[in-house]
């Protein structure tokens, strides 16, 4: 809920600085790494918008792939979650680098 909220006071802070009065669709970049659980994300945003400039606004998600850093091969390497192996060599030692942020990519308004 607090995630959907953020998100709300992004685009009520992008109307005041922009000088819009209605969004008709929210672009959100999230990432696969970020804990972030999309549906449940959409779900709040519909009931946290209710009766703001955001009312019946699209909610698009664009999914980021995960990527770490594999420290035995010294390469970047996709990820699908948090503590994968390396999918090249097998390693554990994988830092993750992509795919661990959420954020407003751009908004549609009228």
């Amino acid at each position: 809920m607090s995630l959907a909220e953020g998100v709300l006071q992004i685009v009520e802070d992008a109307a005041r600085s922009q000088g819009f009065s209605q969004v008709t669709a929210v672009r959100l970049e999230i990432g696969r790494l970020s804990s972030v659980e999309p549906e449940a994300l959409r779900f709040c945003f519909d009931v946290v918008v209710r009766g703001s400039l955001a009312e019946g606004a699209r909610l698009e998600i664009v999914d980021i792939p995960g990527t770490g850093w594999c420290l035995q091969c010294s390469e970047t390497v996709p990820v699908n979650a948090l503590y994968d192996s390396c999918p090249r060599c097998g390693s554990s030692q994988v830092q993750p680098t992509g795919g661990t942020e959420m954020r407003v990519r751009d908004l549609e308004v009228a």
